[in-house]
């Protein structure tokens, strides 16, 4: 209120109480000096309300003032968070955008790496599989190669890794026989095993092969006890008593290996193994050894007989493994009736104590369909392809002649 409101409003209060006295003192109501201090406390007490008032609303007036300029602070304050949170939102879909391009070239950068990669893998493949059969020969020729290579011990042995998924680290290796000819050429056994089989060396070249593999897996154990290897053996090793009476000797000198060493056999073989198979396969599982099956072309297996059997692996084809677990695909039989699905195949698997392993894997593409199935292994070129031990390696682990004289005297 402006100062000269308030004189104003002062002199009305002294004008009205002097009125009020000089009423009390004209009209006999009382002495003319009680009246004159009636009219004079009158005025200062109403002066004195006044300003006690007037003090009161200037006080209210300020708090309201300070209460505007602090919600006119906190506007301008939101106003700003607003405009932050804006440029924040705008920089990080900017950087996210960025991010998702880079990605997408690097995606593509590596694409085209492994295309490459595939092309000088089957170039280089196409190379080793011309100069190995580049001079075909018959029957009698192979198996006097066979022979010769047996006597003179050109047996060697190459391995292949089997790694877990999906971290890649080498878990196993599957030993493989390959027979060298005198100019250092490679038989494939897709070349020998069929005269092998029929002059009854295919315990010979077994012999062989557990023997190295024996060795290898000694030295493996040496460095990492985690890692085994898989030794195949053919169904009529198993089934000739004479063989396996040797073979179940030889392994039972070896048993401290038994964590280490997997026999393999295809999975047609072991469903149609004789009782003389099953029972010698028996004796093998009693001493501690453990079963693979390989060349798997679907998931329709008995899981209990498998168990019972000491089968701890099964291969599958990579391509056939992710062609079965599809809704309707074949599903292994087990005490479960209810349908399983695709991605609790491998875990049913395991509830037999069996693990998969998916084999002729060959593209990155199929290891990452895998992968979604969470199969527990992996073999194939993508992994790494069969290689031959070292030259020395392959000395040290050769069999003593005395070995080869016991198992192999038909070929000496």
């Amino acid at each position: 209120m402006p100062v000269v409101a308030h004189i104003m409003l002062a002199l009305v209060y002294v004008t009205a109480s002097a009125l009020g006295a000089v009423a009390l003192s004209v009209n006999g109501i009382v002495p003319p000096v009680t009246a004159a201090i009636i009219g004079a406390t009158s005025a200062l007490a109403m002066i004195q309300i006044h300003m006690a008032v007037s003090r009161m609303g200037g006080g209210a007036e300020a708090e309201i003032f300070e209460l505007r300029q602090e919600i006119r602070k906190l506007t301008g304050r939101v106003a700003h968070a607003e405009q932050q949170s804006t440029d924040l939102k705008k920089a990080f879909e900017q950087e996210v955008a960025a991010r998702r391009e880079s990605i997408v070239q690097e995606m593509r950068g590596l694409e085209g790496m492994i295309q490459n990669l595939s092309k000088k893998f089957e170039t280089r493949l196409s190379t080793v599989r011309a100069h190995t059969n580049d001079v075909p020969m018959d029957g009698a020729s192979v198996l006097d190669a066979v022979k010769e290579a047996l006597r003179e011990n050109r047996v060697d042995l190459h391995l292949q890794p089997i790694v877990n998924l999906p971290q890649r680290r080498t878990c196993f290796y599957e030993g493989f026989t390959r027979l060298r000819r005198a100019d250092g050429k490679v038989i494939m056994p897709t070349e020998f095993l069929a005269a092998a089989e029929k002059a009854n060396l295919l315990g010979v070249i077994d012999n062989m092969l557990l023997f190295r593999c024996v060795q290898i897996v000694r030295r493996l154990s040496e460095r990492d006890r985690r890692i085994g290897v898989f030794c195949n053996v053919s169904m009529a090793s198993l089934e000739d008593d004479q063989f396996f009476s040797s073979f179940i000797e030889f392994m039972r000198e070896n048993r401290d290996l038994a964590h280490a060493m997997i026999f393999e056999i295809s999975v047609r073989s072991f469903q149609q193994r004789s009782d003389i198979a099953a029972r010698n396969m028996g004796r093998l599982k009693e001493l501690g050894f453990r079963f693979s099956l390989d060349k798997g072309m679907g998931l329709n297996l008995d899981l209990p007989e498998l168990q019972a059997a000491g089968v701890k692996f099964v291969k599958i084809n990579g391509e056939r493994l992710l062609e079965e677990l599809t809704p309707g695909g074949e599903r292994p039989v087990s005490a479960i009736s209810r349908d399983i699905a695709a991605e609790d195949v491998p875990a049913l698997f395991v509830r037999y104590g069996i693990d998969l392993i998916a084999e002729k894997v060959e593209i990155e593409k199929s290891v990452i369909e895998i992968l979604e199935f969470e199969i527990p292994y992996g073999q194939g070129h993508v992994f790494g392809a069969p290689r031959p031990i070292k030259g020395s390696l392959q000395d040290e682990t050769a069999p003593p002649p005395d070995f080869m004289r016991r198992v192999a005297p038909q070929a000496m």
